[in-house]
């Protein structure tokens, strides 16, 4: 007996009309990009969420949920409906903490569906007008003469600059007090006022201050110079090459996220990172515009939740 093609057709035409129309409904309404942190987070959040929305049809909402070290934001993405419309702008704090606690309530390797690598930006290592330290060299040579005498403040235990402090003090062989605070701006805060004696953070966020000679910087913890501030060495440099930190930022959506909105977000954030006036401004704060596959951005936190996994165990970095 023949059977006939027809239904078997008339379903393979109904599976792509739905596929199609998914892919044209999205975004039916705004979507959010979830902030861990202010700042440099905060930075790239807004300029992505003001690029994507003219693509998307929507205005796209930027949305802080900030505490405990970025885990509130990281938690509350990997239980959002896989939607769409519940969006993370992961940096890399996400790819630290799970490996410094074990209740941070999120995998980073299961939760999420990887969209898109977005940036990377050097951060700034810079110290209090009243240290008397013009370089790393000579911050490293008073700290040894002093040990626990200096402080360094950062956005909370487990953070990225936590993590960034720590690897200074086991790069430069010196004791300097961690003095975590709510977040990282409130630390850049406490460094203006001379609460702490130095931070780590990203270049947009801190080269204001040092413009206006309320910090001193010492040193860009990357391998090349930032435009903005060429007088300012990097570490390498200065002597200690093993010193790098770098923010990166990737946007991510819950895992089960249906493929087709994945690939739609991930066109617009490359044409978003491409664009040049994105490109503009972020090079005046010496940023990396990225741009690749779902595949390569889940690739790269592969890698990076590897290598900070080495370096908190070989480092002995423990939760405090």
């Amino acid at each position: 007996m023949k059977i006939s093609t027809l239904p078997l057709l008339f379903a393979a035409s109904v599976a792509l009309h739905t596929l199609t129309a998914t892919a044209q409904v999205y975004p039916s309404k705004p979507p959010r990009i979830v902030l861990p942190f202010l700042g440099g987070n905060e930075f790239v959040g807004r300029w992505l969420a003001y690029k994507l929305s003219p693509g998307l049809g929507q205005q796209v909402v930027v949305e802080p949920r900030l505490g405990a070290g970025g885990n509130i934001a990281h938690e509350a993405v990997a239980k959002a409906a896989p939607d769409g419309y519940t969006l993370l702008l992961a940096a890399t704090t996400f790819a630290i903490n799970p490996h410094l606690n074990p209740k941070a309530g999120y995998d980073p390797l299961r939760d999420y569906a990887p969209v898109a690598l977005l940036a990377f930006v050097p951060s700034l290592l810079v110290v209090h007008p009243s240290v008397p330290a013009k370089s790393l060299n000579e911050l490293q040579h008073l700290a040894r003469q002093h040990p626990d005498k200096l402080s360094y403040g950062s956005g909370g235990v487990n953070s990225a600059t936590h993590l960034a402090g720590e690897l200074l003090k086991v790069h430069t062989k010196t004791r300097i007090v961690h003095v975590p605070y709510k977040s990282a701006t409130i630390a850049l805060v406490g460094a203006i006022s001379g609460e702490v004696d130095l931070v780590i953070a990203a270049v947009p966020v801190v080269a204001p201050y040092v413009q206006q000679d309320r910090l001193r910087a010492l040193a860009v913890l990357d391998t090349k110079r930032v435009a903005s501030m060429p007088r300012v060495p990097t570490s390498a440099e200065a002597g200690v090459p093993q010193l790098q930190s770098v923010f990166w930022y990737v946007l991510l959506a819950p895992a089960g996220t249906p493929r087709d909105i994945v690939e739609r977000l991930n066109i617009e954030s490359a044409k978003a990172m491409q664009a040049a006036d994105t490109q503009e401004r972020f090079a005046t704060i010496g940023a990396e515009t990225k741009s690749g596959t779902p595949e390569q951005a889940a690739d790269f936190l592969r890698s990076e939740y590897a290598r900070w996994g080495k370096l908190i165990r070989e480092a002995g970095i423990k939760p405090e």
